[in-house]
């Protein structure tokens, strides 16, 4: 029997068929008889006991520049959908924080992934901290001391917003750079929030691994490799997706977390990976699923698909 399904996303005229998971999970839906629904975080709505969306009803298929239809616009009462898809990038700001506190709302009743609850509590770069034997070392503040101490002690590190994504504002600082205070007014000048910074790890320029993990579970990776002359391995900034294979180290790590994400509602989810080191646990929109089903030969979509599908039988 087929279910209602709504996405919460950003637009989706501009996304690129051929890389997004959003599209990627909304056309294996489809394929499997789901009705699907689209709009965009800012029409999310509470009114009056109720939690309502305005958008539209949603047709995807694989045609570049022409991979959607839209239906007439209309208001719907999520409670009466089966699953919402919580699915627009970050910046994790208050914005984003708002839409997972109205979700919650509806949640478990209406199945929303992943989890808003946890989504919310775990952002990428500080669930890892509750890893620390996994994870490289790291330091979370916002007064320029405690980053020149660490910096002093590891020499070469990075530097990045702790709720920043897409690669966006991340640097490497070398024992020789002399930039961190430069780069503390900017950060600070910006917003209130604390930095991250991490001992730099050089195997980055062998790759950063994305692994995807369902339900708890690891079904396969990509390695992201940065391009000539950057640190970054993002997709967005020009790295460069290959087919990997799964580590004893990489299954390791998935073995620790893997029934703690289950447990919390945690569906679809990309930890990074580099040199056999955990730097973050992607549960707000992660990505990689095109590129997995590319290089690997297997239908992940169908594997999330599975799981919401059992959840809702």
């Amino acid at each position: 029997m087929g279910l209602k399904i709504a996405f919460q996303m950003d637009p989706i005229g501009a996304i690129d068929i051929n890389a997004d998971s959003s599209f990627r999970i909304a056309e294996e839906a489809q394929d499997r008889g789901h009705e699907l629904f689209f709009y965009t975080p800012d029409r999310l709505i509470y009114r009056e006991g109720k939690v309502l969306a305005q958008g539209w009803p949603l047709t995807v298929r694989r045609e570049i520049g022409n991979h959607y239809d839209l239906g007439p616009e209309t208001e719907i009462d999520l409670a009466e959908w089966d699953v919402v898809w919580l699915r627009q990038d970050p910046p994790f700001d208050m914005g984003y924080i708002t839409t997972t506190h109205l979700l919650d709302r509806i949640h478990p009743d209406t199945l929303v992934v992943n989890d808003p609850t946890w989504v919310r509590n775990w952002p990428e770069k500080l669930k890892v901290l509750d890893y620390p034997d996994l994870t490289p070392p790291t330091a979370i503040a916002r007064n320029i001391e405690t980053l020149k101490a660490f910096k002093d002690a590891h020499g070469d590190v990075i530097l990045k917003p702790l709720y920043g994504n897409g690669g966006a504002g991340v640097f490497r600082l070398t024992p020789e750079d002399r930039n961190l205070n430069s780069l503390h007014e900017l950060f600070t000048g910006i917003n209130r929030e604390p930095l991250i910074m991490q001992k730099f790890l050089p195997d980055v320029s062998k790759g950063d691994k994305r692994v995807i993990l369902i339900d708890g579970e690891p079904v396969g990776a990509i390695n992201r490799v940065p391009a000539k002359g950057e640190t970054r391995s993002n997709m967005h900034v020009g790295g460069r997706p290959e087919k990997v294979g799964l580590t004893d180290r990489d299954l390791e790590i998935c073995a620790r977390i893997g029934k703690d994400l289950k447990d919390h509602g945690q569906v679809f989810v990309g930890i990074d990976v580099i040199g056999g080191w955990l730097t973050e646990i992607n549960v707000t929109s992660p990505t990689g699923i095109q590129e997995l089903e590319r290089f690997d030969g297997i239908n992940v979509a169908e594997k999330i698909w599975q799981v919401i599908e059992a959840k809702r039988g």
